[in-house]
């Protein structure tokens, strides 16, 4: 009887260390702060190339465990105006979720105001990994959030779909 309490035990102790382990691993491990030693960089209309802009108060964070773990808050002088004449804007932006220690960004505040026109979603970059573009919303106010998005390539990719011929070939693979 005293032997069962305490397999009991060490399972219900085992249990809790591994369910603290992985709630550790997947909210504060592998994340590293992103310095704005590169510049933050908009893709666009006329080249199709990514061009630096003008920011302010960088905070970043990525991580090498996923390609879309990046997230970043900034602000920008640059006038709405002028960059939706110059930039191209993201046609479906969907802010990733966050994790909850990084408060400058919060993914349902950046979704409500693309729903509501308060922002606009600009493509960075395109294929900052295989699949996954760089997307940057901006608000009037010059407020700015980036995250990494999975683009029609990366969907693909993911569910196991051909990729089609406008995917780019990937790393170590002939095409």
């Amino acid at each position: 009887m005293q032997t069962g309490k305490i397999l009991v035990g060490a399972i219900v102790i085992s249990a809790l260390a591994a369910g603290a382990a992985m709630y550790y691993l997947q909210v504060y491990a592998y994340y590293e702060t992103v310095s704005a030693s590169a510049p933050v960089t908009l893709t666009t209309i006329a080249s199709d190339t990514p061009e630096p802009i003008l920011t302010e108060g960088f905070e970043g964070i990525d991580a090498n465990s996923s390609p879309i773990r990046f997230r970043a808050c900034f602000t920008t002088p640059q006038s709405m105006a002028m960059l939706t004449e110059t930039y191209q804007t993201y046609p479906d932006p969907t802010p990733l979720t966050g994790p909850g220690w990084f408060d400058c960004y919060d993914a349902g505040t950046i979704t409500r105001a693309l729903e509501t026109g308060e922002a606009t979603a600009f493509l960075s970059e395109k294929n900052i990994h295989y699949g996954v573009d760089r997307v940057i919303a901006i608000f009037d106010d010059g407020r700015a959030y980036a995250w990494h998005q999975l683009n029609h390539c990366g969907e693909t990719d993911y569910t196991g779909t051909p990729e089609g011929e406008d995917c780019p070939p990937r790393e170590g693979t002939a095409q």
